[in-house]
């Protein structure tokens, strides 16, 4: 399976202008083959959790109708999206939320990011459970950003016959995670990891792009580059254990 890894800078509290962005990532990805595309943490709203807080209208739902641009672009070529956004939750507040919108548009899984950082504390509702769905008889996993640092997580990906952990995040360049979280659970788990980042200025500082996939081996299969929007193509298989 090609999997898309994307990576562009969100406009702050823009939903609008970023779903049009992410929908013409899907349909520009999907048109070379790209069967999943995988997007950063926030990245339908930009990482800013102050704004999201004092913003009520920027929280979305699973059904909300401003993701329809994107629910089109996924049947329009076929391919699934990985979207990240201030999602309504159970208690009221917002989650960091990862909706999986399937080829068809419709909804194939939701994850709420469980490992809270910083000011996400004080403005988001974590998460309790674990995100899984299937896709052409391949297993994946969701985790975001610093989920990533709790192995365990992985742990359970790869003891669930998953074969794909999805990473959405938001990295500056200098982040170790590039070298010591994303390819070490890789290699730990035997599992591809597939990350999703950002560009540009957000409320954690500049995103350091280099989007892209790791094999199970912990080498990299794909990289983005650091500067340019766009996506960059992996192609993913069944587990290797």
């Amino acid at each position: 399976m090609i999997v898309a890894a994307t990576q562009f800078a969100p406009v702050a509290g823009d939903v609008a202008a970023n779903v049009d962005t992410v929908a013409g990532l899907v349909r520009a990805a999907g048109a070379e083959g790209a069967r999943l595309v995988v997007f950063a943490e926030l990245c339908l709203s930009g990482y800013e959790p102050t704004l999201i807080r004092d913003t009520p209208g920027l929280v979305l739902t699973e059904d909300d109708p401003r993701l329809d641009p994107v629910r089109e672009a996924c049947r329009a070529v076929s391919a699934a999206a990985v979207v990240c956004g201030p999602v309504r939750a159970a208690d009221g507040r917002p989650a960091v939320t990862t909706l999986v919108l399937g080829p068809d548009g419709a909804l194939l899984a939701r994850y709420d990011k469980q490992h809270l950082y910083g000011i996400e504390r004080e403005v988001f509702a974590a998460g309790a459970s674990d995100g899984r769905f299937t896709l052409d008889g391949v297993r994946f996993a969701t985790a975001t950003c610093y989920d990533n640092r709790f192995p365990e997580l992985a742990a359970r990906a790869a003891e669930d016959a998953c074969a794909v952990y999805l990473a959405s995040s938001v990295l500056a360049a200098d982040n170790d995670s590039f070298a010591t979280v994303y390819p070490v659970r890789a290699r730990d788990f035997g599992l591809y990891v597939v990350l999703g980042n950002v560009l540009g200025a957000n409320e954690d500082g500049v995103g350091g792009g280099a989007a892209g996939a790791w094999g199970p081996d912990g080498a990299r299969i794909a990289d983005a580059g650091g500067t340019e929007p766009g996506f960059v193509l992996a192609e993913v298989g069944p587990p290797r254990r």
